[in-house]
């Protein structure tokens, strides 16, 4: 990460973090621990911690896109709250859904409090985010996260139809990583500039460079989550292959991998639970079957189209490039 995306990601905290303490508060007392738990904010017992609540780019790219159109900062706060929100919310669901006892180094939410608890927290956040946004009186920010979550939704409900599918292709996986991951990053960068009364073209330009920059973010997260380091991503080693997740690369592999695809594909076909060498064997036959190498170029093309689509709106110069350097960060992250 270079320093200045970290004075962007850093800044951002600084600003909208208050905010979503204070939404939070908002919760009952439950679902208040099981939130601030979740977002890093205390332990278990509801000791204060210092743990990783993430990397907060969803509210940076929310007061970024009030700035890129001019208005402060602050005027996106709302925004940028309500789609962090938005963000636990699924990352409360998903790790129940995928079964993942681990997230940033620390239990997972259902792990600790069980299915009900988390599925009803993840709830509870995806409300208080609607409630956020009404306060602000923005109706067509509201709009644009309602219609965001529905999509969001969309696109996880194909990820667990692809579990049972084993005919999966490549524009299939394309499409439902737009839905569950492009689609919040679509309005994480435009929201802020809704709030700040932007002309349609400058919020239609920020949306998508966000639908662009989610894209290749998932594709790194995809590629992180068969061969990102443990210590790094929290994770453990080869975790979307232990789960024979059909993910970019490996969609990528099956289908365009010529031997090496067909052996991985029965592979994943299989009911048995893996072995460490099973899994090393796998991840082998996604990099023979070139999809590593796709997955990294496929992403810098993404972040490509992303540039691109900032080009024509008339934009701030300076929030313009924070944009742009934000978007390279996805595609070197180590998490």
């Amino acid at each position: 990460m270079t320093i200045a995306t970290a004075d962007v990601l850093h800044r951002g905290r600084q600003l909208f973090l208050p905010a979503l303490q204070a939404a939070v508060a908002r919760l009952d007392e439950a679902n208040r621990r099981i939130a601030s738990y979740h977002l890093g904010w205390t332990d278990v017992d509801g000791t204060p911690s210092q743990a990783s609540g993430g990397k907060t780019l969803r509210p940076a790219l929310a007061l970024l896109s009030a700035e890129a159109a001019g208005a402060a900062a602050e005027t996106g706060v709302p925004g940028a709250v309500a789609v962090e929100l938005v963000h636990n919310f699924s990352l409360v669901h998903d790790d129940l859904m995928d079964g993942d006892t681990e997230r940033r180094h620390r239990p997972t939410v259902w792990s600790v409090w069980g299915s009900s608890a988390a599925i009803l927290a993840g709830d509870a956040m995806l409300a208080l985010a609607q409630e956020i946004l009404l306060d602000s009186g923005s109706i067509p920010a509201a709009r644009l996260l309602t219609e965001t979550t529905r999509e969001l939704i969309r696109g996880q409900v194909l990820d667990i139809e692809f579990e049972r599918r084993s005919d999966v292709t490549l524009a299939e996986c394309l499409d439902m990583t737009a839905g569950k991951t492009g689609s919040l990053l679509s309005a994480s960068s435009a929201i802020g500039a809704i709030l700040a009364g932007a002309a349609p073209e400058v919020v239609a330009a920020l949306g998508a460079y966000g639908a662009e920059l989610g894209i290749a973010f998932q594709l790194i997260d995809d590629l992180l989550g068969i061969w990102g380091d443990p210590a790094t991503t929290g994770k453990p080693v080869f975790n979307d292959l232990r789960t024979r997740k059909k993910s970019l690369p490996v969609t990528y592999a099956v289908t365009h991998g010529g031997a090496a695809g067909r052996e991985l594909s029965a592979w994943l076909a299989a009911d048995s639970l893996p072995a460490d060498a099973d899994l090393r064997r796998a991840a082998d036959l996604v990099e023979t079957a070139g999809g590593r190498a796709w997955v990294t170029e496929e992403a810098a093309r993404r972040i490509a189209l992303a540039e691109d689509a900032l080009m024509p709106a008339p934009l701030d110069r300076t929030a313009r490039e924070e944009l742009i350097a934000l978007a390279h960060f996805t595609v070197s992250r180590e998490a």
